[in-house]
């Protein structure tokens, strides 16, 4: 059975899964939902997975499709992590390279950071950055609920 997926054993809440795209082993398509207690919890994030024909003695190529803030995930949805460049081992699988990465939205590696550029912006530009963005959701949000409700307006 091609395909992966891991469950929390306490409350059966599916954490990730991942399966090829359409008939072509070599790419595959997953969903990692924000773990509990995370500031990601509640978020749906799909990730890209590319095999080599070296697979399992290469490491897939693992990127984020969605974006995502995050200090060791770049814009491009490159994923600083270890187990996905110099500590690759055969033994790992698909599950734990997810479980992995869900761990690594849990616990971030500030040492190891591949979207540095964010944390030398002044705080000002922060304050603006993070107002523009909260105002940009508020307006997504209040279309959405006007798409739900015929009586509202924006105007």
């Amino acid at each position: 059975k091609l395909g992966c997926a891991t469950t929390c054993s306490s409350s059966d809440i599916l954490l990730h899964s991942a399966g090829p795209k359409g008939d072509n082993i070599y790419e595959w398509r997953s969903t990692i939902l924000g773990p509990p207690g995370s500031v990601y919890e509640g978020g749906v994030f799909f990730l890209d997975i590319t095999f080599t024909p070296e697979y399992p003695f290469k490491p897939p190529k693992v990127t984020f499709r969605t974006r995502i803030y995050h200090c060791n995930i770049n814009s491009q949805g490159v994923i600083c992590l270890d187990i996905l460049k110099d500590n690759w081992s055969p033994a790992l699988t698909i599950s734990k390279v997810l479980l992995s990465i869900c761990s690594l939205l849990t616990d971030c590696n500030p040492g190891k950071v591949n979207n540095s550029l964010p944390y030398f912006t002044p705080p000002q530009e922060k304050v603006q950055i993070l107002f523009l963005y909260k105002l940009s959701k508020d307006k997504t949000w209040l279309v959405f609920k006007g798409m739900c409700n015929p009586e509202f307006s924006l105007s």
